[in-house]
């Protein structure tokens, strides 16, 4: 029964006072061009909370959860209006390769394969980097994609860089 009583109470409301300002930064946003759904979803949400509305009445209308929208609102309190639109950049993974292990591969792929290959596949170029010490360890993935950045393709070709002969 206690549990209840206590659900049937809800948490206390959010109070959110966005600025007149932010207000018309929000609805010429809206109203502008192309935007992030996420982005459109929160200033929606921004707005209802300007009108007086809770986190649940909001989730009503926005397909927002009520923890979502009131995070939104905490946000806004904290750090102002980019803060509660747009989230803080990522940090991503660390790059595996430096420049110069980067520029060794590549200038390898753009060699003759080792002997008894016609051409360069990306296992025998993780193969050899690691033997021939440019690199202590590295994947496939790795090399697939350094290569794809490169426009080079050896597994289609028997020799990546062709001379022209004048």
């Amino acid at each position: 029964m206690f549990w209840r009583i206590l659900k049937a109470m809800g948490r206390p409301s959010l109070i959110v006072d966005v600025t007149p300002r932010h207000q018309k930064e929000l609805a010429s946003l809206l109203s502008g061009g192309v935007q992030q759904v996420r982005v459109v979803l929160r200033a929606l949400a921004l707005l209802q909370m300007a009108k007086g509305a809770n986190a649940p009445q909001i989730s009503n209308v926005i397909p927002l959860t009520p923890q979502a929208i009131r995070k939104i609102g905490h946000r806004y309190q904290q750090g102002g209006l980019e803060r509660a639109l747009y989230e803080r950049a990522r940090p991503g993974a660390e790059e595996v390769l430096d420049g110069a292990q980067k520029q060794r591969i590549i200038a390898m792929v753009c060699s003759d394969p080792p002997e008894g290959r016609a051409r360069w596949t990306v296992r025998l170029v993780v193969e050899e980097a690691v033997k021939r010490r440019l690199v202590p360890r590295v994947g496939r993935e790795t090399i697939r994609i350094l290569l794809l950045h490169h426009d080079l393709k050896p597994w289609r070709e028997k020799n990546v860089v062709r001379g022209r002969l004048d």
